[in-house]
């Protein structure tokens, strides 16, 4: 979970954001959008929960081998590498 006020407001503004396209989504199915519209709805929603989840990640990630102040630069860099290639991931 973040810890910081900072990175707790954006994943709060990334949740709110989610909350506002599902909505937009039911709406879009009670009124018999059609299909092409909804199913971009639905991967703009996986987009948005696949930020969060990066973005929660990287903050646990980031706290959990930045409390010690003793790891080398090389493990800073693998730190970074490994957030870098799950955001890949996530896209």
């Amino acid at each position: 979970m973040p810890s910081t006020p900072e990175e707790k407001k954006k994943v709060l503004t990334r949740v709110r954001r989610i909350r506002g396209q599902i909505d937009a989504l039911e709406r879009s199915l009670e009124g018999d959008a059609e299909c092409r519209a909804i199913l971009q709805q639905i991967a703009a929603v996986r987009g948005a929960a696949n930020g969060l989840m990066a973005e929660v990640l990287e903050s646990h990630i980031r706290e959990t081998f930045d409390r010690n102040d003793c790891y080398s630069r090389e493990v800073s860099q693998s730190v970074d590498d490994t957030i870098e290639l799950v955001r890949a991931y996530l896209k």
